[in-house]
């Protein structure tokens, strides 16, 4: 009876917790003490095989803003570290300009030319019968492209010039006459015959081919030849008497005109020239390169 009562107990104690399991347990019956070595409870667990593959960047958004930031920076560092400067002088003015390389065989060009450059065609041109001196003003702001097809000295340019050249004009008198299309003025009733010209292109596209070579790793010279089409010219004429009479011969004989009417044939007749509607562009220079 007592061993089944003993049995009993030690039955229920082991069985209300699980954490009792590895510790000695002692039952108490009357005066007499038992100790009884429970032994370990083995639980195996299952392990559920898995639904789905872990994947690291899923739901994970990409940082494209990095990425454009990045690209940005870098962009603005090609403009604000230009690969080259430049000096010039030439048919368009004296200027300089800057270089970005894009690659190497392509660079991209902004510069300007101007002022006064009228004595580099001589200081003055014949339009038929008239030779005019001729002062000029030049402003010659230009983008273009410079390649270097075979990766040598050798150069083509392309690119758009924003004209904004004017030209002082004065007649100069052949003897006693200004000839005016095939008419005899007389100069001294004209008086002075002066006016300016200007091209009608805003935009004019040009074109060249010249060499670049280098000096040491950063000096380098460079010559090109080319043009620009300017376009058609505008001219205004004006007679410092041009209400006065002015006798005019011709084959048929003489008439009396007015000063003024004398300054329109002349207008006329230097729009008709279309002088540098073509402007030739002749240029020499130095480069620095960083």
């Amino acid at each position: 009876m007592k061993l089944i009562k003993l049995t009993a107990i030690s039955a229920a104690v082991l069985a209300s917790s699980a954490a009792l399991a590895a510790e000695p347990v002692i039952v108490v019956d009357d005066n007499d003490a038992v100790v009884y070595e429970a032994e370990p409870v083995a639980v195996a667990y299952e392990a559920e095989p898995a639904s789905y593959a872990y994947d690291a960047d899923a739901g994970v958004v990409s940082n494209t803003t990095g990425a454009i930031v990045g690209g940005t920076k870098g962009f603005f560092s090609k403009v604000v570290n230009p690969a080259s400067v430049s000096a010039e002088v030439g048919t368009l003015g004296y200027g300089a300009n800057i270089g970005w390389s894009l690659n190497e065989k392509t660079e991209l060009q902004a510069g300007w030319a101007g002022g006064d450059v009228a004595d580099l065609f001589g200081g003055d041109f014949d339009v038929d019968d008239v030779n005019y001196d001729v002062d000029s003003d030049f402003s010659n702001p230009y983008l273009g492209v410079q390649l270097r097809p075979a990766g040598n000295w050798f150069t083509m340019g392309a690119g758009i010039i924003v004209p904004d050249n004017d030209f002082d004009v004065r007649a100069n008198a052949e003897g006693p006459n200004f000839r005016i299309d095939n008419v005899d003025y007389n100069a001294a009733e004209t008086g002075t015959l002066s006016g300016t010209m200007e091209h009608r292109n805003k935009l004019a596209p040009y074109a060249t081919i010249g060499f670049r070579p280098n000096i040491t790793n950063n000096f380098g010279l460079f010559g090109e030849i080319g043009a620009a089409y300017m376009g058609q010219t505008d001219a205004t004429v004006r007679s410092s008497n041009p209400n006065g009479p002015v006798t005019a011969t011709t084959v048929n004989g003489t008439t009396v005109v007015t000063g003024d009417d004398v300054a329109q044939a002349a207008e006329q007749e230097l729009e008709d020239k279309d002088w540098l509607e073509w402007m030739p562009i002749v240029k020499l220079g130095a480069t620095y390169r960083f």
